[in-house]
């Protein structure tokens, strides 16, 4: 599939609000791995997940006492799904999972170890009744609905909460989760995935899709090799805006003290102690750093070269610290 069919899929996905992408155990494993250290005592909230099909539940209710020593294990569920985890009863209402642990000492959580209560309402995170144990939680992992990916967020920021989970690509790009990365309250973790299942059971692939946390790891403090010397010829500078144009992250200079376009893609290994996040040189979010209108009439960053201007694709603008 083109990487145009991909993102075709999740934009029409996000347009009718098909948000039931179940994230695979094996992409689970492969990230919380990192952050086992932050889990220790913890209450740990998936506040947007079946736990017939959840593989968050079923991490956590796994690795509950070894290796993470968890303290509780809440798991919400949106209306529609089974009153148990066994029965094919259809509930009216969203329910609730509480597990606090292997009591029988037979390492597996068992149906009777599991606590599940019903909502009085539908589940929904932004519901009194879920915002109730979002309060409880120190960590929240979970695979939000794309749809409402900004609005998810926002919550998580007001009740101060720590959280690893999973948003498409675009995210980044977002006003308002650009300037949580900007201000060093939001980054991306270490894996992006293309793979999902669906409630049948098949498996679903679409665009590129990334952890965003707020738990401290170590990849956010290893710095980037730079190596190469800036030249004019090399580094052109935009029409419609003082900084230059850098078209691959290991080609940065390291003697270049001014404002730089970079590929977006640095967010992947982003270094708040070596650069500094000035903005996204496009449309509104362009013209708040000082890009002025294009050949087109666009505030979207553009070079001339040869006689003839283009806009370089995707970048946000750094300096180096």
């Amino acid at each position: 599939m083109s990487s145009k069919s991909l993102n075709r899929s999740l934009h029409a996905a996000k347009a009718t609000k098909q948000d039931e992408f179940y994230t695979q155990i094996t992409d689970i494993e492969r990230e919380l791995v990192h952050y086992k250290k932050h889990f220790k005592n913890k209450t740990v909230l998936c506040n947007c997940d079946d736990p017939k099909v959840s593989k968050f539940f079923h991490y956590f209710s796994h690795n509950f006492d070894k290796p993470l020593k968890l303290k509780k294990l809440i798991t919400t569920c949106y209306k529609n799904c089974d009153a148990d985890l066994f029965s094919k009863h259809t509930a009216k209402n969203g329910l609730w999972l509480e597990y606090d642990g292997d009591k029988n000492k037979n390492r597996i959580p068992d149906p009777e170890e599991i606590g599940i209560h019903p909502f009085k309402g539908d589940g929904d995170f932004r519901s009194a009744e879920c915002i109730a144990l979002l309060k409880q939680a120190d960590i929240v992992v979970t695979n939000p609905p794309f749809s409402l990916f900004r609005e998810y967020v926002a919550q998580l920021i007001e009740y101060d909460k720590k959280f690893l989970i999973i948003g498409s690509v675009n995210a980044r790009h977002y006003k308002e989760i650009f300037k949580l990365i900007k201000d060093n309250r939001l980054w991306l973790g270490y894996n992006c995935t293309r793979y999902f299942s669906k409630p049948d059971g098949s498996i679903f692939e679409t665009a590129r899709t990334y952890w965003y946390t707020n738990l401290d790891i170590d990849k956010r403090h290893e710095e980037i090799t730079l190596y190469r010397k800036y030249s004019a010829t090399e580094y052109p500078h935009y029409d419609n805006l003082d900084a230059i144009d850098v078209s691959k992250t290991n080609a940065i200079p390291c003697d270049y003290d001014g404002l730089m376009g970079v590929p977006d893609g640095l967010l992947d290994n982003y270094n708040p102690d070596q650069f500094e996040l000035i903005g996204i040189p496009f449309g509104d979010q362009g013209k708040e750093i000082g890009v002025t209108k294009n050949h087109r009439g666009r505030t979207d960053i553009a070079i001339t070269k040869d006689g003839k201007s283009r806009c370089p694709y995707s970048r946000i603008i750094i300096r180096r610290k």
